[in-house]
C-alpha cells in the first residue's frame, strides 16, 4: 500500500497545495468536527479530489487524471467531534459560549457569463424589455445571497468599459473560454442593480493582466488584457462620488462596490504568472486601486501552495486570500455517481455523497496549513461538484446531493474562524446541475427555480447566528453545527442516514429553552428536481419545537433549528 505522503504528492497541486503536509497535527481548532487523520496528522480521504481548471473541463473525458486518492488506499471514517461523544441514542449537547465570529458572506453566489456552454447571464436577462427576468430577480431574492461575485476566468478577457453606457453602443464580445458571444447588455451597472435588488453585496473580479495567460491577451486584433490603470478606473467608476462617466450613464450616486478580487485561478496555468510575478503585480494593482478608494476590501489569489508567499509579499495590501474547490466526489476505482450510474444503486450513491465533505475538509486544511500563522482571512470564491456526465452530473438535481451539500456547508462553518467568504454553487444557468438557480428556456409558463444546493443554502442563510458555538455531543447519524446571536441559538442539522430518523433531545448548556422552531427540508433522496416538480418537492416546512426538547429528525433531512434560551449566559 502506498504511503499517505506518496498519495498526497501525486494529487493535483491546485487542490492540495505544493507545500505538502506538515508532519505534526494542526495547532488550530475548528471547534467542532475534525477530519480523520493518520499518525502524522495528514487528513484521510476516500474518493477523488479533482479540482480542475474550468477552462479545460469540456475537453476532459474524466476527472481522475487530475489526481486521485483511491478508496482502497485511504480508509475514511465517520468524522470525530472535538471533545464530543457520538452516541447511538442521546442528546445534542451544545456549549453556548461564543467561539468566533461568523462572516455574513458564507453563502455567496458566483455569476460568470458562460457563453454557449450554459445560458447563464444572457438567459437571466430579458433582451426585449432590457431588464433582468422578473422570475430570476424573484428567485434570487428568495435565495437571499449575502454577496454576489462577478467574474471567473471570463475576467481574463473582459474589458469593463464595453459593458457600460448606452446599450446600442456596447460592442459584443467573444467568450474565449466558454464559446459563443456575450452581448454586454449586462455590465457593471446591471450586475450591481441585481445585487441591490437581492440584498447582496457585489464582489467584482478584475482583469488581472489576463492572469498572464497569453491566449487571452489579444484575439482577432482585439486587445483583451487589462492593466492596473484599467482596474483603478473601474473602482473610480463604481465608487468615486464625482465620477463623470458614471453620471453620464445615468447613475448619479456611487455604485459602492467594496469587494474586489485580484487574480482568478492564477496558479492553475503553468503558462500564466508564476507566484513571484503574481505577488508583485498584486501589490501594484492593490496600491493603485486603494489610492482611489482606501476603503475597498481586496482579495488576492492564494491557492496551489501560494498562500504563504502571497501573504508575505502582499498581505499588508489585501484583506483576503482566495482559493477554489471544484471536485468530483466519486470513487475513481468504483464510480457510482457519473453519468446515470447514480440511479442504479441508491445505497451506494448515498454513501458516496455523504463522504464528499471530507474532500472539502482536506482542501480547507491544506490551505490553512500553507497559510501557517499568518492571520489572513480566506475566501472560497468558487466551490461545487463537477461530475462527469450530462450537465456536470444529473445526480446534483437529487435530494441526496442536497444533503451532501449540507455537510459541506456545515464544514464551511466549522472553518469559519478563518473562512470568511464561501460558496457551494455556480449562480444561475439553463442546464448545469451545479447551478444554484435553473432558468427554464424558453420561459413560457415556467419560472426559475432553486436547485437542491440552493435550497439548503437558503435555509442556512436565513437561520444562523453571529458567532459559532460548540457541539459537544450528538447522536450517531447526525451532522450538526451551532451558532448564536444573543439569546437565540441556531443548529444546522443533516440526518446522514438515508432511511432512518434520529430521535434526540437538545440541551443548550444549563439554559432553559423557552421556545423554538424547526425549519425542515426532507424528500426521498432519489427525487430529482426539474421545472415539472420544483414547486412541489424539497419545500421548507416550519414546525414548532417540542416544549420538552425532544425532537425527531426525519431520514435524509436537513433542518435549521432556531431556539430561544433563557438569559444569564455569555451573550454573543
Amino acid at each position: 500500500m502506498p504511503t499517505i505522503r506518496e498519495l498526497v504528492g501525486s494529487l493535483n497541486p491546485a487542490a492540495f497545495g505544493r507545500s505538502g503536509w506538515r508532519s505534526g497535527r494542526y495547532a488550530w481548532d475548528t471547534s467542532e468536527t475534525l477530519h480523520p487523520r493518520d499518525a502524522r496528522g495528514a487528513p484521510l480521504a476516500d474518493g477523488q479530489d479533482a479540482t480542475v481548471k474550468r477552462r479545460t473541463f469540456l475537453k476532459e473525458s474524466t476527472l481522475a487524471a487530475a489526481g486521485i486518492a483511491t478508496a482502497g488506499a485511504l480508509r475514511a471514517a465517520e468524522p470525530a467531534q472535538i471533545e464530543a461523544r457520538r452516541q447511538d441514542a442521546g442528546s445534542i449537547l451544545v456549549d453556548p459560549k461564543p467561539l468566533f465570529g461568523l462572516s455574513p458572506y458564507l453563502y455567496m453566489q458566483f455569476m460568470e457569463p458562460l457563453g454557449a456552454t450554459d445560458g447563464s447571464v444572457e438567459a437571466a436577462w430579458d433582451h426585449l424589455l432590457d431588464q433582468w427576468r422578473e422570475d430570476v430577480v424573484e428567485i434570487t431574492r428568495e435565495l437571499g445571497p449575502p454577496m454576489m461575485r462577478w467574474g471567473g476566468i471570463f475576467s481574463d478577457f473582459y474589458r469593463w468599459r464595453e459593458g457600460v453606457g448606452p446599450r446600442d453602443t456596447r460592442p459584443s464580445m467573444l467568450n474565449l473560454l466558454w464559446g459563443g458571444i456575450e452581448s454586454n447588455q449586462v455590465g457593471t451597472g446591471e450586475f450591481v442593480d441585481l445585487c441591490r435588488r437581492a440584498g447582496a453585496e457585489p464582489l467584482i473580479c478584475i482583469n488581472f493582466e489576463s492572469d498572464g495567460r497569453k491566449e487571452y491577451m489579444k484575439v482577432k486584433g482585439s486587445v483583451r488584457t487589462a492593466d492596473a490603470k484599467e482596474a483603478t478606473e473601474w473602482v473610480a467608476y463604481c465608487n468615486d462620488p464625482g465620477n463623470a462617466d458614471r453620471k453620464a450613464h445615468g447613475n448619479a450616486a456611487p455604485l459602492t462596490v467594496r469587494h474586489w478580487q485580484i487574480g482568478n485561478e492564477t496558479s492553475y496555468d503553468k503558462n500564466g504568472f508564476d507566484l513571484e510575478t503574481a505577488a508583485r503585480k498584486t501589490v501594484e494593482f492593490a496600491r493603485t486601486m486603494r489610492a482611489v478608494d482606501p476603503t475597498i476590501q481586496l482579495i488576492a489569489w492564494g491557492d496551489s501552495g501560494w498562500a504563504a508567499r502571497m501573504g508575505e509579499v502582499a498581505g499588508e495590501h489585501v484583506q483576503y486570500l482566495a482559493f477554489h474547490h471544484m471536485f468530483n466526489p466519486d470513487s475513481p476505482r468504483q464510480p457510482v455517481l457519473r453519468g446515470e450510474l447514480y440511479r442504479r444503486d441508491p445505497d451506494a450513491t448515498w454513501e458516496q455523497l455523504m463522504k464528499a465533505w471530507q474532500l472539502n475538509d482536506a482542501k480547507l486544511r491544506s490551505i490553512r496549513d500553507n497559510l501557517g500563522a499568518r492571520n489572513i482571512p480566506l475566501a472560497l470564491t468558487e466551490c461545487h461538484f463537477v461530475i462527469p456526465g450530462r450537465d456536470r452530473g444529473g445526480v446534483l438535481a437529487s435530494w441526496a446531493a442536497g444533503v451532501s451539500y449540507a455537510r459541506i456547508l456545515n464544514n464551511h462553518q466549522r472553518h469559519g474562524d478563518v473562512l470568511k467568504i464561501a460558496t457551494a454553487a455556480d449562480f444561475c444557468g439553463t442546464r448545469w446541475q451545479n447551478n444554484a438557480v435553473i432558468i427554464p428556456t424558453p420561459k413560457g409558463n415556467n419560472r426559475a427555480y432553486l436547485q437542491p444546493v440552493a435550497r439548503v443554502m437558503q435555509l442556512y442563510r436565513h437561520h444562523i447566528g453571529s458567532h459559532a458555538i460548540k457541539v459537544r455531543a450528538l447522536p450517531d447519524g447526525l451532522d450538526v453545527v451551532a451558532s448564536r446571536r444573543g439569546d437565540s441559538v441556531y443548529l444546522h442539522v443533516a440526518n446522514i442516514q438515508r432511511t432512518r430518523p434520529v430521535n434526540t433531545t437538545i440541551q443548550i448548556g444549563s439554559h432553559v429553552i423557552r421556545s423554538g422552531r424547526v425549519f425542515e427540508i426532507t424528500a426521498e433522496p432519489a427525487v430529482e428536481l426539474s421545472y415539472l416538480n420544483s414547486d412541489d418537492v424539497m419545500k421548507t416546512l416550519e414546525k414548532p419545537f417540542a416544549p420538552d426538547g425532544v425532537w425527531e429528525f426525519p431520514a435524509a433531512s436537513v433542518s435549521a433549528v432556531e431556539l430561544e434560551i433563557a438569559g444569564n449566559g455569555t451573550r454573543a
